[in-house]
């Protein structure tokens, strides 16, 4: 379909909570293919509507190329685990800079597919911290939130430099 324009850090959409999803339509179904498309141009292995500059609860992930694209509407956490595990971490709206952030192992997210449906499934691993990061954006949680106040201050400064360096 088309690759959108992304939404970069510190834009202040990436900080407001996205509306839940109410129409189950084409419009959706368009929204869906275009994350995905603009996902991978990134690249990058999860997106949200806000990426894009749209306010509403769509997470699309695909930890790599062979595995199948997931689609999560109106997507929460109903349970999470209380073994952590840490993970590197970045965004598709802040490119160029990683952290470690420690998350819980599993998680159980209830969510619509995108007819609508209701649907429930447990994840583990990189598809369990995949699913919190997005849906921490989906509510106006930006990744480096995660971070020490100290880790995030350094990672901003990176992210700067970088965005001064490509002119």
């Amino acid at each position: 379909m088309a690759v959108r324009p992304l939404v970069f850090f510190p834009d202040p959409r990436l900080r407001r909570k996205a509306e839940a999803v109410a129409a189950f339509d084409d419009g959706l179904r368009t929204l869906v293919q275009d994350l995905h498309d603009t996902m991978k141009a990134a690249p990058g292995v999860g997106i949200t509507a806000p990426h894009v500059g749209i306010l509403q609860r769509v997470t699309v992930i695909q930890l790599d190329p062979a595995s199948e694209r997931k689609v999560y509407v109106n997507p929460e956490i109903v349970w999470f685990s209380d073994d952590l595990i840490r993970h590197t971490e970045g965004s598709v709206s802040m490119p160029g800079v990683t952290e470690e952030i420690e998350r819980p192992a599993r998680v159980r997210v209830r969510y619509r597919d995108v007819e609508g449906a209701g649907r429930e499934e447990e994840a583990e691993g990189f598809m369990a911290v995949c699913l919190q990061h997005e849906i921490d954006q989906l509510d106006g949680i930006f990744w480096i939130d995660r971070l020490s106040r100290l880790k995030r201050e350094r990672t901003v400064k990176r992210y700067e430099k970088l965005r001064r360096a490509q002119g």
